[in-house]
């Protein structure tokens, strides 16, 4: 079976106080009754525990792709330090946004300190410049943080500008959208 993901991620490395701020957006998420407030085994990572669909998402662009009578509907939160990208055919293209040079392979490669904490940051080889991951150029979505929010079987076109800008504003980061599907 496989199962498709939008896994939305803070644009930092290090979110801050990254349980509390999970906390936050899953009172957000359940008051606007998107998805329910307690869990259930509707995921698909660890123990499948997962906040199960809400009533409010029939009212959502596209709402007839959502995942109301599938098992596999529900919203997990994972508070780890993670690299999102698609699980199929990424090419690891990345570019500085200084000097607009590829420098994917330097990047990718820069993950093994990355992943452990030992860095926030990456250093472009080109030109210097230096900033968190997640601000240099991906020709794929991908996002690098210790938050993510993983959104089974709810496909990517469900997700409006608007939705994401205010999930952002609660968290207190933007956020990018990881479209996986996973096996």
């Amino acid at each position: 079976m496989s199962v498709e993901q939008s896994i939305l991620v803070p644009l930092i490395s290090t979110v801050p106080e990254v349980e509390a701020r999970a906390r936050r957006v899953l009172r957000w998420l359940s008051r606007q009754q998107l998805v329910a407030e307690l869990p259930s085994t509707c995921g698909w990572l660890g123990n499948r525990m997962a906040y199960a669909i809400g009533p409010a998402a029939r009212h959502w662009p596209h709402a007839e792709r959502l995942p109301f009578d599938q098992p596999c509907n529900g919203l997990q939160v994972l508070t780890r330090r993670g690299i999102y990208t698609p699980s199929r055919d990424f090419r690891e293209e990345a570019g500085c946004p200084e000097c607009r040079q590829e420098i994917g392979e330097a990047l990718f490669d820069s993950l093994e300190e990355w992943m452990p904490g030992l860095t926030e940051t990456f250093v472009c080889p080109e030109c210097g410049f230096e900033d968190d991951i997640n601000g240099f150029l991906f020709l794929q979505p991908c996002a690098f943080s210790n938050l993510a929010l993983v959104f089974n079987n709810w496909p990517a076109v469900c997700f409006s500008v608007g939705f994401m800008a205010a999930l952002g504003e609660q968290l207190g980061y933007p956020l990018r959208l990881v479209p996986v599907l996973a096996d």
